[in-house]
């Protein structure tokens, strides 16, 4: 499966939807470095530098030394030296995706963002009559780089799971198209942990079972699967197989947007406890101002090191207008299972009760997104 090429779009035959999953390359980075020449060419990330800063984005020059989103910023200043960090400008990147989006619907009102920098198009039936899933995934990335200055990455097939593997295979500002046929042998030679759903827990718990690529995965019994990992067993068969029934659904509101961290060692302190939601909320907040969520009950969750769970959940009668709101219900339900009566391992916050997200799931629907 490689780049398109101008030759007939076969990815389309009868009975089948044509999905195409646009991603945009480094997209908060990138609008940095788009508005500010000083920066292009230079390892860039975006987000806070000292203390609990964590990176929200990070350009493909400092992704190169292993800096990553979602990482401390501490850590990433280790791994690259010469990292310029910038503060994170959220009504520029959602002005740029309006663009993107208007874009995007020029050519099918079916539409599904996942978030700021990325979206399913379903163009089975396109509103030109191009016929061509290919063709319009090539135009729309020229639109975009005409119109926005950015690249795009684009993934082609005839169903969103496959689509989003396909653009992640030749980023930055490439395509790939996985054609009928193609899907089970495609996502036989990945890495599971590729599939989207499966974190870097999940993942080393998959490695634990001997499975390492799909071909693996697909070569277990739903049985097995059903034994060993529950309720998610039933995405993984179909994945091995690359199979994906869901719908392109525009407009999709999502009922809740969190994380949740797992320690290496278990903690107690209130101290600790306390600096540790606080890095939570910093990485929480900044995803649900990527998906321009409104919400107005925050649920802490924590796990104890005997494996039980306990949460406490406060709802106020408006939408949470603030990070600095979210974070003093957060610690306020924290203070009220101080002092706690065992070590925990996991501590997760949740924003829920949301209206006008533009975030959705991408299956399996988890709301608890990890840290880690």
């Amino acid at each position: 499966m490689s780049a398109a090429d101008d030759s007939e779009d076969t990815s389309e035959a009868d009975g089948l939807r044509k999905i195409i999953h646009v991603d945009m390359d480094a997209f908060f980075a990138s609008v940095e470095q788009r508005d500010n020449p000083e920066l292009r060419g230079k390892p860039v990330a975006v987000g806070g530098a000292s203390g609990r800063g964590v990176v929200a984005a990070a350009s493909y020059e400092a992704r190169k030394f292993g800096v990553r989103s979602a990482m401390p910023s501490m850590t990433a200043k280790r791994l690259c030296p010469e990292l310029i960090f910038v503060k994170s400008r959220f009504d520029a990147y959602r002005a740029v995706s309006q663009q993107i989006r208007a874009i995007f619907r020029s050519f099918t009102p079916h539409v599904e963002p996942l978030s700021l920098d990325e979206a399913y198009l379903d163009v089975t039936e396109d509103l030109h009559g191009i016929g061509s899933a290919t063709r319009i995934a090539e135009i729309i990335r020229q639109r975009i780089r005409a119109e926005t200055g950015l690249t795009a990455s684009a993934g082609v097939s005839y169903n969103k799971f496959l689509a989003k593997l396909a653009s992640d295979q030749n980023k930055p500002d490439g395509m790939c198209i996985i054609r009928p046929g193609q899907g089970a042998a495609f996502v036989a030679a990945l890495p599971v942990r590729r599939f989207h759903g499966v974190g870097p827990k999940g993942a080393e718990k998959i490695a634990k079972l001997g499975i390492e690529t799909g071909a693996d995965l697909a070569a277990k019994d739903i049985a097995f699967l059903r034994a060993n990992f529950g309720s998610f067993a039933d995405y993984l068969y179909r994945a091995a197989r690359g199979i994906d029934l869901r719908p392109v659904r525009a407009n999709r509101i999502r009922k809740s947007l969190g994380g949740e961290r797992t320690f290496s060692e278990d903690i107690s302190s209130g101290p600790k406890l306390r600096e540790t939601l606080d890095g939570i909320v910093d990485i929480v907040w900044e995803r649900i101002e990527q998906a321009g969520a409104k919400g107005r009950t925050v649920t802490l969750k924590l796990k104890y090191n005997d494996f039980t769970l306990t949460s406490r959940s406060r709802s106020v009668p408006h939408a949470v207008a603030s990070k600095a709101e979210f974070a003093r219900i957060g610690q306020e339900l924290l203070g009220e299972l101080l002092p706690l009566p065992l070590p925990i391992r996991l501590m997760g916050l949740t924003l829920s009760s949301l209206e006008g997200s533009e975030k959705d799931a991408q299956t399996p629907d988890t709301a608890q997104l990890s840290l880690l």
